[in-house]
């Protein structure tokens, strides 16, 4: 699938989160700037999260509650041990109500289920974005 404009991805964002239902892992995948955080923004958007989401680059985790599930987004990229952070992920994965997202997922591949979802964004340019889902 290709993406546009950030509406396109905003867009694309929240029919995922309007036809996927909790408990989900999805696990992001692309560059700094390739429109990740944009696309969770707009799946928050689908699960009827009101409040403003925002990258959690530097505080490694945000939580934000949606009509019918806890949304936990995940960024590892800063992360050099997981070890901190694999009790704290185990148990957002083990909630029945929540959809986990982990962006820069590498350092913790030991711990992500095998069976979660996989979104690549890969940049084709400035506004234009490739969508590989697995």
């Amino acid at each position: 699938m290709i993406i546009h404009s950030e509406q396109e991805m905003l867009d694309f964002g929240q029919k995922y989160g309007q036809t996927h239902t909790a408990p989900f892992v999805l696990e992001l995948i692309g560059d700094v700037g390739t429109g990740k955080t944009t696309f969770v923004r707009g799946l928050a958007r689908g699960i009827g999260v009101k409040e403003a989401v925002t990258s959690p680059s530097f505080t490694i985790s945000k939580v934000y509650q949606g009509k019918d599930a806890t949304l936990v987004h995940y960024d590892f990229y800063r992360l050099t041990d997981p070890g901190i952070m694999q009790e704290d992920l185990a148990e957002s994965v083990a909630d029945p109500q929540t959809i986990t997202i982990v962006e820069w997922g590498q350092s913790i591949q030991d711990v992500l289920p095998t069976n979660r979802k996989i979104i690549t964004i890969k940049y084709l340019d400035e506004n234009t974005r490739e969508i590989i889902e697995k």
